[in-house]
């Protein structure tokens, strides 16, 4: 009965191929996130300005308009 030889470490895996129908990795790419629109911003300003007042919080548009780009922008 003649015996096979094996490499320690090596039975059981299968062997690494680059050849076609090889399982590559694909790196995962980071699209930015396109700004917000004009209509968003009011939108969400107008929205912040709503829960300020209902706190009776004092403020004005522009603070209003600047946190709402802050929040949709990521920053």
């Amino acid at each position: 009965m003649a015996t096979k030889k094996t490499t320690k470490g090596t039975v059981g895996r299968p062997k690494k191929s680059t050849a076609e129908g090889s399982l590559a990795r694909t790196r995962k790419t980071n699209t930015p996130k396109p700004a917000p629109t004009e209509d968003e911003i009011r939108k969400k300003a107008e929205e912040i300005y709503h829960e300020r007042m209902a706190r009776g919080e004092y403020g004005t548009a522009e603070d209003d308009w600047h946190k709402a780009e802050k929040i949709l922008k990521g920053l």
